[in-house]
């Protein structure tokens, strides 16, 4: 008889999780109606913390996907108004990609259906088992890496 295994207890608790997630933040953007899948919901996203319009190549690295996948987000953004291509002012040769009024107004949309989902998904737990909980995420998010204190006498 083998000894159960907690670690992989707990990555399958946590890929069921992240299922989960999954599922209910499509069931929301499908609910809003907003013709956004999920791939192109995480490009409004990413776009959205730019300062200014970045190539698609950026876009591509930020997003850890090859940029011919950036292209068929893009293009389907572009057809229903919510992002366009505009031209680099310093190098004619360069694309940039830039939200729309629509692609803001979306993104607002995109953030309130995030936002309903992540109140059902933890609807369930205190306010106490929420700190705690984010306590933990942050320290799976951050890897366990712990910010150095500064060395006395130096401000940071």
């Amino acid at each position: 008889m083998t000894a159960p295994d907690p670690d992989g207890l707990l990555a399958e608790q946590l890929l069921r999780l992240t299922r989960r997630v999954h599922r209910i933040q499509k069931r929301h953007l499908e609910r809003r109606d907003l013709g956004v899948t999920p791939a192109q919901s995480r490009l409004l996203r990413t776009l959205a913390h730019f300062g200014s319009p970045p190539r698609m190549a950026d876009l591509a690295e930020r997003l850890e996907v090859v940029p011919r996948a950036v292209t068929t987000l893009v293009d389907g953004l572009e057809r229903s108004g919510k992002v366009r291509r505009v031209p680099d002012p310093t190098n004619r040769r360069v694309i940039r990609i830039e939200l729309t009024d629509d692609g803001r107004t979306a993104l607002r949309e995109l953030r309130g259906a995030r936002r309903t989902a992540a109140e059902e998904i933890l609807a369930p737990l205190t306010d106490e088992q929420r700190e705690v909980l984010g306590g933990l995420l942050n320290t799976l998010i951050d890897g366990g890496d712990v910010p150095a204190a500064p060395e006395p006498g130096r401000h940071c």
